[in-house]
């Protein structure tokens, strides 16, 4: 029997508007309006949103939730004060990534993570397992809307104040209350806008209305790709480790957090394999999953609209990995050149 698709609040905007509809993490979500390359464009040249309310939020509270979410979380939550965020990684006992999230400092003993869609249930188990006497873990996914407003003038069309990235505060944006993140999966400048639920739709139409471009998950994805922003269950997953993966300054290895007496020992050893950023020199798309010679794969791969080329990442042997080095990959049956580039493949000028 089919698995019935979950729905954000916004579904019903999204079907009005045209979007093209896919199943996504057990979502049906927008993977298009428009199309991914205008989408992207707009993004990289004025202001986009995307509605990424899928994805899980979790609070933790009580007077030891610093402690246990310092026992979890490889980052140091002690660099961050309330009405900061930080990005931080969720770490198996063999150093693998179980989650890549970020947490907001709410108040000196609660947190907010914020955390990928297809790992809400996993990552709420998880810490829920783990719960400490004087810290409480609650999935309060169900509650909020979030939407991703990003792009160069997204900040001034929203009406907010400029802020320091990885901040956040209470606004009012058209008399909807939210919490505004300077955060984000573009590479441009913006924020994350969290509402209550039954807010959302008005919210989605204030935005809108503030000429800034409705913008689905393909898009999403060029962008994140062209700044070589990891993507959870490709670049990194369980079985792959932070340093292999370029993580390790998400990682405080003078703390005691799970795994991290095996990130130690890839950290001094080095790592066997990295995780790379590619340009491809041939005419070709890589793809999830494809060789590349010498024992590596891609990761992730797409066609960039901004540099009208084919980028990607993977994992190869640490001799493969410097900038430069010319990679072969099967693309369907023909070898394909590539060559390694220092991340971000995408660089804002100025």
């Amino acid at each position: 029997m089919a698995q019935t698709l979950l729905q954000t609040p916004l579904h019903g905007r999204h079907v009005e508007l045209g979007a093209r509809m896919v199943p996504f993490a057990g979502w049906e979500m927008p993977v298009q309006y428009e199309g991914v390359i205008p989408e992207h464009r707009a993004v990289r040249s004025d202001a986009g949103v995307f509605d990424v309310s899928h994805m899980g939020e979790i609070e933790i509270e009580g007077p030891q939730a610093t402690a246990l979410l310092q026992g979890l979380l490889s980052n140091d939550l002690e660099k961050i004060a309330p009405g900061e965020a930080q990005y931080t990684l969720l770490t198996n006992e063999r150093g693998g990534i179980v989650d890549d999230l970020i947490v907001y400092r709410l108040g000196p003993c609660r947190y907010l993570l914020v955390v990928n869609a297809s790992n809400r249930d996993a990552d709420f188990r998880w810490l829920k397992e783990r719960e400490i006497r004087g810290s409480e873990v609650s999935d309060v996914s169900d509650e909020y809307a979030l939407l991703a407003v990003q792009g160069p003038h997204a900040i001034e069309k929203l009406g907010l104040a400029r802020a320091k990235a990885f901040t956040f505060a209470e606004q009012t944006i058209d008399g909807i209350e939210t919490m505004v993140g300077r955060t984000g999966y573009t590479g441009e400048d913006g924020c994350e806008v969290l509402c209550m639920a039954e807010d959302a739709v008005a919210l989605w139409d204030a935005v809108l209305a503030r000429g800034i471009v409705p913008c689905g998950l393909g898009a999403r994805d060029t962008l994140r790709l062209e700044v070589c922003y990891p993507l959870h269950g490709n670049d990194i997953g369980p079985d792959t480790d932070a340093i292999s993966a370029g993580l390790g300054w998400t990682c405080a290895l003078d703390k005691e957090f799970t795994g991290v007496d095996v990130l130690r020992r890839i950290k001094s050893a080095g790592p066997g394999r990295k995780l790379v950023a590619f340009v491809m020199e041939d005419r070709a798309i890589a793809r999830h999953g494809m060789p590349i010679d010498g024992g590596g794969e891609v990761t992730s791969g797409t066609h960039s609209p901004t540099l009208d080329v084919g980028i990607g990442m993977g994992y190869v042997p640490s001799a493969q990995a410097r900038a430069g080095t010319e990679l072969s990959i099967d693309v369907r049956g023909k070898s394909r050149r590539a060559r390694v580039v220092t991340k971000p493949i995408y660089k804002r000028e100025g």
